[in-house]
């Protein structure tokens, strides 16, 4: 079994309406992401790469290195948390992606972020 396959990914995400703006097409969302290391040996994440697709079928890309400014080291059974934000020109889209990573003898490996909608709460029926 790869390392990748014992990384597991959970996002939640939130409408943020108090910084959003839809009279000038400007929907805030928030997402949590939790990455955890079910493997035997610790993992540092390295970089990010995000595919955000808005409800007109836009796309933006977005890549760099670590989340949040940081560069985790993930030990084997923990996990790590990070909340960031996205900004949509419509009240709904979807995200998805993956991180770069490496094992402890630093090994690269990817693991795929699965997609996840943001999405205003009046808007999801």
């Amino acid at each position: 079994m790869s390392e990748s396959a014992r990384v597991c990914i959970q996002v939640q995400s939130l409408y943020i309406e108090s910084q959003s703006s839809p009279d000038e097409d400007r929907y805030v969302f928030a997402y949590t992401v939790t990455i955890r290391n079910l493997g035997r040996s610790a993992v540092q994440l390295l970089g990010r790469y995000w595919l955000i697709t808005n409800g007109n079928g836009r796309e933006t890309e977005v890549q760099g290195e670590g989340v949040v400014g940081e560069q985790p080291l993930i030990a084997p059974g923990s996990e790590y948390q990070y909340t960031s934000g996205a900004i949509l020109e419509t009240p709904m889209g979807t995200m998805q992606g993956h991180y770069r990573m490496v094992d402890e003898q630093g090994d690269p490996f990817h693991v795929d972020i699965p997609v996840f909608r943001l999405a205003v709460q009046s808007h999801i029926h």
